[in-house]
């Protein structure tokens, strides 16, 4: 026997649940390619409703508002043009630390903890981590990589570098939300108007090649600043640079640690070799692939 239209009514509404928009979308990001569609859902559906990831579990059942729906809805079309989520929300963890990130910075990379890793450990080698530090990145982008080391080191001091004013003011922010305030940040090219001697230097520098960036996944290519991807011809620009100039920064003993693009590792080595300074095995990432090169002063 048909339903009655109350019923019928009654049954869509319980459709347009929480839990049944997300689970939508997330059919959706699936279908578009997005391997983190489950993921991706929750937290824009969690963003628009401003609910955390229990509290959007705990909701699952609840009918949602025209107005939600319609909230939700703006949101996840962005996704699926693979605008990435953090751009979306406008923030990234990166090693427990909430980021903010705006158009003028790179989104902060899980594997780009890796470089962390290995500073800290550089770090630990040679001593207590409360001893008075003092730490460059150069090419700081959001911060992500000198607040993340600032917030293990109670007596480190930093200072980031980059070229781009608007990329600085994201930093400084990010630096003055978390408390940082043992961070400065400086506008030039990379280590250009340092002066040292530094105990740490880092630096997640442009890495790609040129000519592969128009075939990068689109959150990517399409959403990433250009400038925080283009290492020039082979992908190896900037760590020239750094080659030139960090032997005349570091302290004796100091440290220096880079992010490496995948298979970069030999070739980096060399620039460093060839610089004088002592070359150690890469840091893998949690893929496998060398991801943090660390060398030092003789």
């Amino acid at each position: 026997m048909p339903a009655s239209p109350e019923i019928a009514v009654d049954a869509d509404r319980d459709a347009r649940t929480i839990g049944a928009v997300r689970r939508e979308w997330a059919k959706r990001f699936r279908a578009r390619g997005i391997d983190s569609a489950e993921l991706d859902a929750r937290v824009l559906v969690g963003y628009a409703l401003s609910l955390d990831h229990a509290a959007i579990a705990a909701a699952d059942n609840r009918p949602l508002g025209r107005n939600e729906e319609t909230a939700i809805a703006a949101l996840a079309e962005r996704r699926l043009a693979h605008e990435p989520v953090a751009r979306i929300v406008g923030w990234k963890e990166f090693w427990s630390l909430p980021l903010r990130v705006d158009a003028s910075t790179l989104v902060p990379r899980p594997e780009t903890e890796t470089v962390v890793e290995a500073a800290l450990a550089a770090i630990d080698s040679a001593g207590p981590r409360a001893r008075p530090l003092c730490i460059a990145d150069l090419g700081t982008g959001s911060g992500a990589i000198l607040l993340a080391l600032l917030s293990e080191l109670p007596n480190a001091r930093g200072i980031g570098t980059d070229v781009s004013c608007a990329t600085l003011f994201a930093a400084r922010q990010n630096a003055r939300r978390l408390g940082l305030d043992r961070a400065r940040f400086l506008a030039c090219d990379m280590a250009a108007a340092l002066r040292g001697p530094f105990d740490v230097i880092v630096s997640n520098p442009p890495y790609i090649a040129s000519h592969e960036i128009a075939a990068l996944a689109p959150e990517v290519r399409d959403f990433d600043p250009r400038g925080a991807l283009d290492g020039g011809t082979d992908g190896l620009d900037f760590y020239r640079s750094i080659a030139a100039a960090v032997p005349a920064l570091l302290a004796p003993g100091g440290a220096l640690i880079v992010e490496l693009g995948a298979w970069q590792s030999r070739a980096v080595a060399a620039l460093f070799a060839a610089g004088g300074l002592v070359v150690l095995p890469p840091r893998p990432d949690l893929s496998g692939i060398p991801r943090a090169l660390v060398a030092k002063m003789a």
